[in-house]
């Protein structure tokens, strides 16, 4: 093994163990990649000459320009609309009105109050994006009246914790934003437009789900005792809950995919039509707007931070070889060209368990997705092929939500949870749904055109 090669590894090997010793993960990305640079001109200069790669300290003033031309990036400027959006449409009430009418219209359907969350939840993630706000939502609102009605605690807490996931993967997503910023090839109205059938198709997968389990278990997701017989006016009361948010979703989405406004425009749209909806439901104020922008800030800097601290690690990994390291490791592993692909699949799922989305977004995916390009797999067209691929590492990553120990949707729930809803229950109650995702995540690899058609039918072949 070649020194350089040594020094990759020893770079991302440091960055974990450092991680998890509780550091900020923006501190210690920037952190290693310094100590990294400094080693690598002083210490183990005399190593590193001898081969291709080397880091010298008059290099490292490229960080500062890559870092000015984050901050005038035009498409990240959606990143903070989208997280205002997202936000304010958790205080505008939408979610609370939705719940009670799907409520009425479902309550007499074995497992109808899971299917309801599931179906406020995909409505939730078209207009918010915003994992942690979604799921401790649909927590406060479907929680209590579940486990009231007898629901198991295991399978209560399983849809809800998989429901509020959805958010990271259908369009807005922020994830999608940044997974754009960072692949070459791929804009954001392509992707959302890619991530949006995959995603549906998540929640579809998600509901058959809930209907087969509530059929084989009727105790486990009993009807409830008080639940009334529908009535033609509760129809009249979902279409009347459902229209707001739709007509939002439709002014954020529609305007992109009709090539209206770009995806940094729509964030804007979105963002006045979220604060209009507040407005409407009453409960718009001074202390909410400052609130909401407050949170924003905080969320807007704390993605940013990373950001900065992963372009200077992937900067002096690069420079170091990372690059040329990964591809000639993938590219000399025993399997064919589906299996290089399945094994980078593989890898993001597992470093789910132990990192977050948006390291691997930043870290990772810039360094397999040249990889990925240049190998003979799914869609001929290479932008197809990358939109294909960055699709099915983002339904990959909706599974780091759900895999402790660093599953944030399992934390966020077990935040707002009542005592009796223990992480035993949380833990066993997301397995299902992992499972369902990995068939989802299958399924978008066998048809690539899943992802790949709605982009093809807006820009043409």
């Amino acid at each position: 093994m070649e020194f350089y090669e040594i020094m990759c590894i020893g770079m991302f090997v440091s960055f974990v163990l450092i991680l998890f010793a509780g550091f900020p993960v923006a501190w210690v990305l920037g952190g290693v990649a310094l100590a990294s640079a400094v080693l690598a001109a002083t210490v183990f200069e005399p190593q590193l000459s001898d081969g291709f790669y080397s880091v010298t300290i008059q290099q490292l003033s490229i960080i500062v320009q890559r870092i000015w031309a984050i901050m005038t990036n035009w498409v990240l400027v959606a990143l903070p609309m989208f997280v205002f959006m997202g936000l304010m449409l958790d205080r505008s009430g939408v979610a609370a009105e939705l719940m009670e009418n799907f409520v009425k219209m479902f309550g007499r359907v074995p497992g109808g109050l899971a299917i309801t969350v599931a179906l406020i939840g995909i409505l939730l993630a078209a207009s918010t994006g915003i994992i942690g706000a979604s799921v401790v939502l649909l927590a406060l609102l479907g929680l209590p009246i579940m486990l009231r009605s007898g629901y198991s605690p295991v399978f209560a807490s399983g849809t809800i914790s998989a429901v509020g996931t959805l958010g990271i993967l259908i369009p807005p997503s922020i994830m999608l934003v940044l997974m754009a910023d960072r692949t070459p090839g791929v804009d954001a109205g392509g992707l959302f437009m890619g991530a949006l059938i995959p995603g549906v198709l998540l929640g579809i997968l998600y509901i058959v789900y809930m209907i087969v389990f509530a059929a084989i278990f009727p105790k486990s997701a009993p009807v409830p005792a008080d639940a009334e017989p529908m009535r033609l006016s509760d129809a009249f009361g979902v279409i009347k809950s459902v229209l707001p948010p739709a007509i939002l979703i439709i002014a954020v989405l529609g305007s992109i995919f009709a090539g209206v406004a770009t995806p940094t425009e729509a964030a804007g749209i979105g963002a006045f039509g979220a604060t209009l909806l507040a407005l409407a439901h009453g409960k718009l104020s001074p202390r909410v707007m400052r609130e909401v922008c407050e949170q924003t800030t905080k969320t807007t800097a704390f993605i940013f931070a990373i950001f900065l601290g992963a372009t200077a690690f992937s900067f002096v990994f690069q420079s170091l070889g990372g690059e040329e390291f990964i591809d000639h490791t993938l590219t000399s592993l025993p399997f064919s060209q589906d299996g290089i692909l399945i094994s980078v699949l593989i890898l993001i799922f597992l470093l789910g368990f132990v990192l977050d989305w948006i390291e691997i977004t930043l870290i990772v995916l810039p360094f397999v997705a040249p990889v990925i390009a240049g190998l003979d797999v799914g869609p001929d067209d290479p932008g197809a092929r990358m939109i294909w691929f960055v699709v099915l590492v983002a339904v990959c990553l909706q599974t780091s939500f759900l895999t402790p120990p660093v599953g944030f949707a399992l934390f966020y729930l077990k935040g707002v949870a009542p005592p009796e809803v223990t992480v035993r229950h949380i833990y066993r109650g997301v397995v299902p749904f992992i499972l369902v995702q990995l068939l989802g995540l299958a399924l978008v690899y066998i048809f690539p055109a899943l992802a790949t058609w709605l982009p093809r039918v807006a820009y043409g072949p």
